[in-house]
């Protein structure tokens, strides 16, 4: 005699094991994203900390990292719907929203203008007007670093087509005019700052402490992204900077693992510079302040008509979420 199963009785049972607690779908098929990350750099150590202590897949996550090469291939990536989120400035957004594209800012990523000046052994430095008449090396243009240090120049009277010379090179060759000579002071990013530090040079100026709380880097998304997956990805990138801020010693391993050229006590000392300048932020919060400060400058510099409705581009409901985690 046989014995046929009830049809409901079969979907109690498998509604039964998925509440099994170790049975959940989030470990047994975690969601695949993609995140298209502009560069490979030490600003973005909180998605690399997030990654490699396992808070995405903590999350129910399988993140497969790639690197675009500039932030506009990043966020083309994101439009065309070849990644699900990326990570560059959050101005490139902006103008994105701008001409109709449905993008929203999820998270923080970078909290402060994460730029510097440093200057040869003897350079004598009190005051920005030191710098009229020098010949600074600068990252070729656009680029945040040299866009800042041309508007600090004109906000201060000096005309840089005028009354500096700058040589523009490569993004990260900063030091090379410095060490040969060529350049008196140059503006830099991490690490090329602290390698300029390791070989003698002076840090003048940070930027960092100028503006304060300024949106450097962000994570973008579209609008019809599965909300679930955003959610999942914001609460990983809040444990990892909860995690920088509670052992900066396990994320400076992190980013010395993640950047195996460079000189460890490089790596390390770049690391501690941005800790003690609050780049990296405390939460995935992007707050109003931030926001409306690198808005401002790329207003300034002509990339924006005018400083866009801080809704229209930052979505806080995910980060709220995130920060409430216990």
């Amino acid at each position: 005699m046989s014995f046929k199963f009830p049809r409901f009785a079969s979907v109690l049972l498998i509604a039964a094991l998925v509440a099994i607690p170790g049975t959940s779908s989030a470990e047994v098929a975690p969601k695949k994203v993609i995140v298209s990350q502009a560069f490979q750099s030490l600003l973005y150590l909180p998605f690399y900390v997030a990654m490699d202590k396992g808070f995405f897949k903590k999350e129910g996550l399988d993140v497969e990292k790639q690197t675009a090469g500039s932030p506009s291939v990043a966020l083309a990536s994101v439009i065309s719907g070849s990644a699900d989120f990326s990570i560059h400035g959050p101005e490139w957004t902006a103008i994105a929203i701008s001409k109709g594209a449905p993008l929203q800012i999820v998270s923080n990523v970078v909290n402060r203008a994460a730029v510097w000046i440093a200057a040869q052994p003897g350079f004598k430095y009190s005051n920005v007007e030191n710098l009229k008449g020098e010949t600074i090396s600068t990252g070729m243009m656009p680029t945040t670093s040299t866009s800042l240090f041309i508007k600090l120049m004109k906000e201060k009277g000096i005309e840089p087509n005028k009354d500096l010379k700058m040589i523009q090179v490569q993004i990260g060759s900063e030091i090379g005019p410095l060490l040969a000579n060529q350049a008196k002071v140059a503006v830099m990013y991490e690490p090329g700052l602290d390698q300029a530090v390791s070989k003698g040079m002076n840090v003048i100026l940070g930027f960092p402490k100028m503006y304060g709380p300024y949106a450097f880097s962000s994570v973008t998304t579209k609008k019809n992204t599965d909300p679930d997956a955003i959610q999942r990805f914001v609460n990983g990138m809040e444990l990892a900077m909860r995690y920088i801020t509670t052992d900066p010693e396990g994320a400076t391993k992190i980013a010395q693992a993640e950047f195996p050229t460079l000189d460890p006590k490089v790596v390390e000392s770049a690391v501690k510079r941005m800790i003690a300048d609050s780049v990296y932020p405390k939460s995935v919060a992007t707050t109003a302040e931030a926001f409306d400060t690198g808005m401002k400058t790329q207003v300034y510099l002509g990339n924006l008509k005018e400083v866009p409705a801080y809704k229209n581009v930052i979505n806080t409901a995910f980060s709220d979420k995130a920060i409430a985690m216990k």
